[in-house]
């Protein structure tokens, strides 16, 4: 069962740190939507978040400082969730079900980041 939890881990990590290299990649069109979006110093809010999710993502991948990041990736995730995904205000019905499904989805990662919080055994 370790090759699982490695495969996973990998898979886990990889995906973080590529959202965070994403950021700087398409760095204009993220600095678009989070203007569009009302946050403060839009692109500042993109650099500092990609960083948070590539710390994130590199801490899953090489089990250095796992908490710290783990801890990144929560506050990322759950407010990116409520500030950048907020369905509940959409009046299109089509964006209004494409935020929702953004929405869920950065919970329910917050979520299992939160479970991987609470594993006291690190087998990593």
């Amino acid at each position: 069962m370790d090759w699982l939890w490695l495969v996973g881990r990998a898979v886990f990590g990889l995906y973080f740190a590529y959202s965070g290299l994403n950021h700087f990649i398409q760095f204009q069109g993220l600095k678009q939507y989070a203007s569009y979006k009302k946050v403060p110093a839009p692109g500042l809010s993109v650099v500092v978040t990609g960083l948070m999710l590539l710390a994130g993502g590199l801490s899953i991948l090489t089990a250095y400082w796992i908490e710290w990041g783990l801890y990144l990736l929560v506050i990322f995730l759950v407010l990116s969730a409520f500030i950048m995904h907020n369905f509940w205000k959409e009046t299109d019905q089509n964006a209004k079900v494409g935020e929702m499904n953004q929405f869920l989805k950065n919970i329910a990662l917050a979520a299992a980041v939160l479970m991987l919080l609470s594993i006291t055994n690190w087998t990593w």
